[in-house]
């Protein structure tokens, strides 16, 4: 499937807050009161201290990400040189369809352009085995030296990264 991957604009904004609550809340990461939620859905929040970035397919916004570079507020394990990915979301009425494996390409396509970028890294909980298999697919390895615990909570994150 063809995407095109753009910088979210402010009218967007409502879009890919409800991409993101739907996808994660279809899946059964997280429930609808948890408080991560409410970080997923703060776009405004993100898209001040990151990058938001749409996926877009025949006109219309399919998926979001957050794009984020070490020493930013919503970076959590990039190092010099990375580009971190996060909070990637497909429209539930559009996955299965490959469009997480296009938005995925189209980030490593886009890190390539960007000058010092050597490598993507990503955050994924141990329980996103599907995500897992999509990363693998696309040549990202498991990082387990980087992996770490969300603060407060019994919740293992695994790092995956890909060279460029």
């Amino acid at each position: 499937m063809s995407v095109a991957l753009r910088r979210a604009a402010p009218s967007d904004f409502s879009e890919v807050r409800r991409i993101t609550r739907d996808a994660y809340l279809r899946a059964g990461h997280f429930a609808a009161d948890h408080p991560y939620m409410g970080v997923l859905e703060d776009v405004e929040h993100r898209a001040a201290h990151a990058q938001v970035w749409v996926a877009e397919a025949a006109g219309k916004v399919v998926a979001a990400v957050t794009l984020t570079f070490t020493g930013q507020p919503y970076s959590e394990i990039a190092r010099d040189g990375e580009l971190e990915f996060r909070m990637l979301a497909v429209d539930p009425a559009h996955q299965g369809g490959g469009l997480g494996r296009a938005v995925v390409r189209a980030i490593v396509e886009h890190a390539r352009q960007l000058p010092g970028i050597a490598a993507i890294s990503i955050t994924s909980a141990t329980f996103m085995e599907r995500a897992h298999a999509l990363y693998r697919s696309l040549g990202f390895r498991r990082a387990p030296e980087r992996d770490w615990h969300v603060p407060g909570e019994d919740v293992l994150l695994w790092v995956f990264r890909l060279e460029l």
